[in-house]
């Protein structure tokens, strides 16, 4: 063997069929049977690329892929390590588009296929897989140079939706970590009083930056005021255990306890210093205080709740006993019952003021704490620099933290091992525990309305793009009344797989998704599968402009003729210098007086010149306003 020449008898290779770049040779075993599927092949991106029906999807979207196929639909493949294959002329873009990723999912790991730099294939090789398989990958090739019309991925900063034309459909809004990151969420649901009639409290809970000092000021005011409603919580509860033991509940422990250390008494006083706290708080809210000198100094200072603290963690996590007068329960009936009706979450709250605090630079719960002391929560964002960072963080998933650890033994029975139910298990659990309309009156018309509210306070920061459309994952969590918590808010929210339940429910909202941005748009009434409509804003319109000219105009208020008369000045006292000075004071008609002359005040100093106003109607004139001579 000389130069690579292989031995044995080889046909000499012509040119068979050329089909554009393509070219066939004779030397293949079975180019006879794939002739017909390169036709057809041809044939359909022909078609697709007419139809502008070419797609391009990064990472492991089976689902959406075969639905597109099936559609008629052509993948172009994303090259990953040469870059993206849409052109990004700016590298520097705005740190608000740029820092808004939220990525979920692993990015596809997959290389590109591999092609010789060659016009030669080996129909062998490409097809050696399933007839399907080597089919679109055929057809992938063909359409390398062809534009998307169909784009998703999972970062919204893989392509600049700027550069993209009207037509191309991409699965993310820029700018929209207003809502989908825990930083923007707590800020932009701040301002919803200014779009609708709701309080952002009845369904995010507090939530605050520690990085800001005006947040921090708040935290730590909203820390002092939830531990004084929970030490009027505490008298309560002690009140009705109390109650309970003295209408004869027997212990449930009745062994003999040990000799424990004489536990910390903490008098009625510090009662009262919640009460009056509570009542000051609910006086601010009902602007009670209005007459208040600013400067008058508060019932405690931050001296007086740094004490109080003190007391109340002695109480709350030392096991200090608490006493209070019997006048004093009654005083915090009354007051809890008014903080219901102004503090949304008080009942949900408790009564150890425990917080949750995530960093916001990291993800998938790391970093995450409880903690239900004010000073170490201060001195652990003042030490640590990742605290004090607003990053683009991403949600915490619970299956990514559960799948890590084993289920208890002493959990129960009815527990699904991967931890989830179905929304129709849990309404059947809902009807087993005498709560048949909670899904219907209070989960589902719950949700919606957070969902509504935390988009309507981020329309103005979301980049608008009409060929654009999102996928989001909205995190909730129900209290005891089955009132539903917006946690969070995902953007790209993970479809794999990862239990029976999303299994089913991943496959679906995919395929309903790609009903309502596709289908719909040939038809306004195809079937949208499980999603619905649930709010429409209403069209502002906006007035035509017209070129009206809003002017003021006057002239100046001349200073009154000595001798003038009274009735000559009242009919024109806007134009004093159209009046001709007539010493007789006579009438030019009649040329009898009409007025006596009158001696007039000697006019003050020339001061600023004064201007009647008048409105101006479009194409109207100038008008004057009459005024008494002097007048300003």
């Amino acid at each position: 063997m000389q130069g690579g020449e292989r031995r044995g008898a080889y046909p000499t290779p012509t040119p068979h069929l050329s089909a554009g770049s393509l070219v066939l040779w004779r030397g293949f075993s079975k180019a006879s049977q794939h002739m017909g599927r390169l036709r057809n092949a041809k044939i359909h991106v022909e078609r697709a690329v007419k139809q502008k029906k070419i797609f391009m999807i990064q990472g492991r979207y089976p689902v959406i892929r075969c639905l597109l196929r099936q559609r008629g639909w052509v993948e172009k493949k994303m090259v990953h390590h040469l870059g993206t294959t849409l052109p990004q002329p700016h590298k520097d873009l705005d740190s608000s588009v740029m820092g808004d990723s939220d990525m979920t999912e692993e990015e596809d790991e997959d290389e590109e296929e591999a092609f010789r730099p060659s016009q030669l294939f080996d129909f062998d090789e490409l097809l050696e897989f399933d007839d399907l398989h080597g089919k679109h990958a055929l057809m992938s090739r063909m359409v390398r140079n062809e534009i998307p019309y169909f784009i998703w991925t999972t970062r919204r900063d893989i392509l600049d939706c700027r550069f993209l034309s009207k037509d191309q459909m991409i699965n993310h809004y820029a700018r929209a970590g207003s809502f989908t990151t825990k930083v923007g969420l707590c800020l932009n649901l701040r301002n919803l009083p200014w779009f609708d009639e709701a309080d952002a409290d009845s369904f995010f809970p507090r939530c605050y930056r520690l990085g800001a000092e005006d947040d921090k000021k708040a935290f730590i005011e909203d820390f002092w005021l939830t531990a004084a409603r929970n030490v009027l919580k505490l008298v309560v509860k002690c009140e009705w255990k109390s109650n309970s033991v003295d209408e004869g509940e027997a212990p449930r422990d009745k062994q003999p306890k040990k000799q424990e250390k004489k536990p910390v008494l903490v008098s009625p006083e510090f009662v009262d210093e919640a009460l009056c706290a509570c009542e000051e708080h609910l006086n601010n809210l009902a602007h009670m205080d209005i007459d208040k000198d600013v400067e008058a100094p508060l019932h405690l200072s931050p001296e007086g709740w740094s004490l109080f603290l003190q007391r109340y963690y002695q109480v709350v996590h030392e096991g200090a006993e608490l006493r209070y007068l019997d006048t004093q329960v009654q005083r915090c009936e009354d007051i809890l019952q008014q903080l219901r009706a102004v503090v949304p979450q008080m009942d949900m709250e408790g009564d150890r003021n425990i917080w949750i605090v995530k960093p916001g630079a990291k993800s998938r719960g790391r970093g995450i704490m409880c903690m239900d002391h004010l000073e170490e929560m201060l001195k652990l964002v003042d030490c640590n620099p990742m605290m004090m960072k607003d990053g683009n963080s991403v949600h915490l998933c619970n299956n990514s933290i559960q799948k890590h650890l084993e289920n208890s033994c002493h959990r129960h029975p009815l527990l699904p091992a991967d931890n989830m139910w179905s929304s129709q298990k849990f309404q059947a659990h809902l009807q087993e525990t005498g709560a048949p309309n909670a899904w219907s009156t209070v989960i589902v018309p719950g949700m919606k309305a957070a969902v509504i509210h935390a988009l309507q306070t981020s329309q103005d920061t979301v980049q608008c793009r009409k060929a654009s459309f999102e996928l989001y994952g909205a995190d909730f969590v129900f209290g005891e009344d089955f009132q539903p918590w917006l946690i969070e808010i995902n953007a790209s929210p993970t479809m794999a797989p990862s239990t029976a339940v999303t299994a089913r429910l991943c496959a679906g909202v995919q395929a309903d998704t790609l009903r309502v941005v596709i289908d719909r748009r040939l038809d306004r009434n195809c079937d949208t599968g499980a999603f619905e409509l649930i709010y429409k804003q209403p069209a502002v319109e906006v007035p035509q402009y017209v070129g009206i000219r809003l002017l003021v105009e006057g002239s100046t208020i001349k200073k009154p003729l000595a001798m003038m008369s009274h009735r000559r000045m009242a009919v024109r006292p806007a134009l004093p210098h159209l009046l001709a000075p007539r010493g007789s004071g006579e009438s030019k008609d009649s040329g009898s007086p009409i007025h006596s002359p009158l001696p007039f005040p000697k006019p003050p100093q020339q001061g600023p010149a004064a201007f009647s106003p008048c409105a101006l109607a479009p194409g109207a004139g100038p008008q004057t306003t009459a005024q008494q001579a002097g007048g300003h």
